[in-house]
């Protein structure tokens, strides 16, 4: 239940349905959320934007969408009845917001009392940590509410301590991508000295990508905009092929351990032409388009290993805050705007202008 400190409602951002900007609906007298068994009360203090919060919206997700992300209008086509990411329809209103970083203000039954107080961020992806079998997962923002608000909760297993000089606007860079870029990396088991390509590499993810991949110690080539090749390269990457470019003339064939791909498309089959025999392709994303074709004797022939990467281990975003605390990788945030504001920041957002995150800053509660 709220405490005295807690009020009754809260601003935030309702998501009504698949479509355009117009499906979100910025309030300030929502009912501030109640807590269940085994969760925490979380006030907001910075919420990132990601392309899934785009894509729910929109309805890219159907499977009756074979066209690229980033529609601002929403598709014409999508379907409601498998919108969600997971293929099932999306209950509305929703509050979407996949990062969170805030600070417990209350704990529900099972949770110890000593979590009030303290700065926190929510795995985005949820399930492993709750104990779920493998591969069953929920995301944050999408089947329950998120951080578009003043206040959430989460499931306190889900909910990670995080000690760090960071600002709250950069805590809340990370939870959605970075996650998503090591777990790609997980799954792909890239390690030092290998060549590794990554796609989208000015995006979220893809900048989260570069820094963990060099972390590691790889040898990194990302592909983005000529314009933010510095920037790119700044990450970690050692060389940057501009997006548009002849990637296999540039490249050359057989020559790369792993591609951790953000953009799928119709140059998707160069990607796999770049892999040496036995290496590895990963993805997480289709931001020029989830049909693809693929030359099932170049699979085989190569002997190449095609991974998906949604569902977490519960250990990934954990291993994340060891890095923060630890020093290994700093945030990249573009540009910060209050919550009121969200259609905006997610019109520039859709333009890509901007090299890391956009961050939203609820009102103070």
């Amino acid at each position: 239940m709220a405490g005295p400190s807690v009020p009754e409602t809260m601003a935030a951002v309702l998501l009504t349905g698949h479509g355009g900007l117009d499906k979100l609906e910025y309030r300030d007298d929502v009912p501030t959320p109640r807590l269940a068994p085994g969760e925490v009360l979380i006030r907001v203090l910075a919420a990132g934007i990601n392309n899934t919060d785009i894509n729910t919206r929109t309805g890219w997700y159907s499977k009756s969408v074979t066209s690229g992300t980033g529609d601002a209008g929403g598709i014409a086509v999508a379907d409601d009845a498998d919108g969600g990411w997971s293929g099932a329809a999306l209950r509305f209103p929703r509050i979407q917001g996949a990062d969170c970083c805030g600070r417990i203000v209350a704990v529900g039954e099972g949770v110890e009392p000593s979590r009030v107080g303290e700065r926190v961020l929510v795995a985005t992806m949820q399930g492993a940590a709750s104990g779920a079998p493998d591969f069953d997962t929920w995301t944050f923002g999408s089947e329950r509410d998120g951080a578009f608000a003043q206040y959430t909760t989460a499931p306190a297993a889900e909910t990670f301590k995080v000690e760090s000089d960071w600002s709250d606007v950069e805590l809340a860079s990370i939870p959605c991508a970075y996650s998503t870029a090591e777990n790609m990396l997980n799954r792909a088991a890239v390690a030092s000295g290998e060549r590794v390509l990554i796609t989208g590499a000015s995006g979220g993810v893809g900048s989260a990508a570069v820094q963990l991949a060099r972390r590691r110690g790889a040898r990194v080539i990302a592909v983005a905009g000529a314009a933010k090749a510095d920037q790119v390269r700044a990450l970690g990457a050692s060389r940057v092929v501009p997006r548009g470019e002849d990637i296999t003339a540039a490249l050359g064939r057989d020559g790369l351990d792993a591609v951790v791909d953000l953009v799928g498309g119709p140059s998707w089959p160069q990607l796999l032409d770049l892999l040496r025999r036995g290496g590895r392709y990963v993805t997480a994303g289709a931001i020029a388009g989830p049909m693809v074709e693929l030359d099932l004797r170049t699979l085989y022939l190569k002997d190449l290993s095609l991974f998906g990467s949604t569902w977490q281990d519960a250990a990934v975003l954990p291993a994340l805050i060891s890095y923060i605390e630890g020093g290994e990788i700093h945030p990249v945030v573009a540009k910060t705007y209050p919550l009121a504001e969200i259609r905006h920041a997610q019109e520039e957002f859709l333009a890509k202008k901007f090299v890391g995150k956009l961050v939203l800053v609820p009102p103070p509660a």
